[in-house]
């Protein structure tokens, strides 16, 4: 068999399929298809310092070749997490990320201090959420904000920490290399597309929030082009996700320069999808006799 492993930030992989955050849960409810052992790794809900209820609904709509959402981070607080979820990912044989999320910067720096010294691995900042205290923009959608935000909870992250890239800017690259400058030790990207549809007939948003993120395949071309981008612009390791839903997407995007991937959506129609990506890819190397998965990693050659 080839070699499947990846580093990402002195992390070691197993494989370089992780499953996205919002889509697995705690680990739990997928265990009953398969081991979670199998897994490169897991980023779990996205967490609050204290228990949120999420929007309300409905917050889930079906578009063309992909889903909207506006959960709303709905999850039970970083004490629940740790007195009920992580003793049971404990015992589980594969990364464990978690992904932390907040309102204010204050937030995600309390997430940070008290999970860095649980059995955590690594940490994944989730920019993407609006900060009250400019008016509800969101942490990733300028330089300097989402500059800010990693400074600040460097300082009490004391376990690697990725930042999950909005795709929802001008410039995704630039702002990639505005959050390597304040320490981040890998991106992830891209999260959700802000998108809408309406009811024709009752000329309403079928979201009660209005407006949801859009994932699933319809965002993969998207996602690729991103990645691409900001593989080229930072020196530090990327994550890619966003469409992925069989091997060989994992390939073409570890090609545009992803040091590994997660997969997301593609879940909620076929559980198995991680698995299957797993052995596709390692398949797809034996064929093509490649010994190392890290081979790949950006070689895709543009005009």
């Amino acid at each position: 068999m080839s070699n499947l492993k990846v580093n990402i930030a002195g992390v070691e992989f197993k494989n370089p399929v992780i499953t996205a955050s919002g889509c697995f849960g705690f680990g739990r409810e997928y265990e009953c298809v398969y081991p979670l052992e199998r897994l490169g790794g897991i980023s779990l809900k996205g967490m609050t310092f204290k228990e949120r209820l999420g929007n309300p609904p409905p917050r889930i709509a079906e578009t063309p070749s992909g889903m909207l959402n506006s959960v709303g981070l709905q999850n039970p607080g970083v004490e629940h997490f740790l007195q009920h979820d992580m003793p049971y990912l404990a015992t589980k044989d594969t990364v464990k990320i978690a992904n932390i999320a907040g309102s204010c910067i204050e937030d995600y720096c309390a997430i940070a201090e008290r999970l860095s010294e649980s059995e955590i691995d690594m940490f994944e900042l989730n920019i993407s959420c609006p900060n009250v205290k400019q008016g509800g923009v969101a942490f990733g959608t300028s330089c300097e904000n989402a500059a800010h935000v990693v400074k600040e909870v460097r300082k009490y992250a004391k376990k690697p920490m990725i930042v999950k890239l909005s795709p929802n800017v001008t410039d995704i690259a630039s702002i990639a290399q505005a959050v390597e400058a304040e320490g981040a030790d890998a991106v992830s990207l891209i999260n959700t597309l802000l998108g809408m549809r309406i009811d024709i007939n009752t000329r309403r948003p079928i979201l009660k929030n209005n407006v949801g993120g859009l994932s699933g395949p319809a965002v993969f071309p998207v996602a690729v082009r991103m990645v691409w981008q900001v593989a080229n612009r930072v020196k530090i390791p990327v994550i890619g996700m966003g469409g992925i839903e069989k091997w060989q997407d994992a390939i073409e995007m570890m090609m545009a320069g992803a040091n590994a991937i997660q997969i997301g959506a593609a879940m909620f129609y076929n559980p198995k999808a991680p698995i299957e990506v797993i052995d596709g890819m390692n398949q797809w190397l034996e064929d093509n006799h490649i010994s190392d998965i890290n081979e790949i990693v950006g070689t895709v050659q543009p005009w």
